[in-house]
């Protein structure tokens, strides 16, 4: 118990801290503290990061920084670069420069609505497959088995669904419509992701291509 105690308290730690790079990002690119939507943003990102390190399986918050006990190759940090890039512009734009048009603010809360809702998505979808890994691979280490529950009822992906509404209501939740291109950006290696990982998964784990043609769709019920 004393180790799992101790292991949930580093991954809490782990979870502030990015919240706070977040913070120092938006504004320290902002130049200055009083931009209310900031705030409510790092909150919500923070109070999903604390939870996601409080109820996931340890097993899987360390599959997903050293999958299969190795260290992530450089490749995979490197896709860290669009949401810095998204976070500094955000900052930038609100709070220094203007160079987008002001967004409307009940869209600025629908859009903070979303990425919410998108949050509450993926944590659901990884507090019920304990096999949500950063890279695409048969665990076979950890056992691994067909999920079909929760989330995964009803579309195959749903992590990769929750990266698309965060990639689309993240700028309009910060304020920012130049900040979305960075995050637009994202959407076509979420789409190829999806596609390689289910052929993977069609090919490599039991039972997955029954599960493919019993939830026909990979990412959007009724479009695909």
């Amino acid at each position: 118990m004393g180790a799992v105690s101790s292991s949930k308290i580093f991954w809490v730690a782990q979870a502030l801290v990015c919240s706070v790079v977040v913070g120092l990002l938006l504004f320290g690119c902002a130049g200055r503290i009083d931009i209310v939507p900031f705030w409510i943003y790092v909150f919500v990102c923070s109070t999903a990061f604390v939870v996601a390190a409080s109820i996931l399986d340890p097993d899987l918050l360390r599959e997903r920084v050293r999958p299969g006990g190795h260290p992530l190759q450089l490749r995979y940090y490197t896709l860290l670069l669009p949401s810095v890039a998204h976070w500094g512009i955000a900052g930038l734009d609100v709070g220094r420069f203007h160079w987008s048009g002001r967004v409307p603010q009940p869209l600025q809360i629908g859009g903070l609505a979303l990425c919410t809702l998108a949050l509450g998505l993926i944590i659901w979808a990884m507090r019920v497959n304990r096999f949500f890994s950063s890279v695409i691979r048969l665990q076979e280490d950890r056992g691994h088995e067909l999920v079909h529950a929760g989330p995964y009822r009803w579309i195959r992906h749903p992590g990769y669904t929750a990266g698309f509404l965060i990639c689309l209501s993240s700028g309009i939740a910060l304020g920012s419509w130049l900040s979305m291109l960075p995050a637009v950006a994202c959407i076509p290696l979420l789409i190829t992701r999806t596609v390689a990982e289910d052929r993977f998964l069609k090919k490599h784990l039991k039972g997955y291509s029954a599960y493919a043609e019993a939830v026909r769709y990979r990412m959007a019920p009724g479009i695909w």
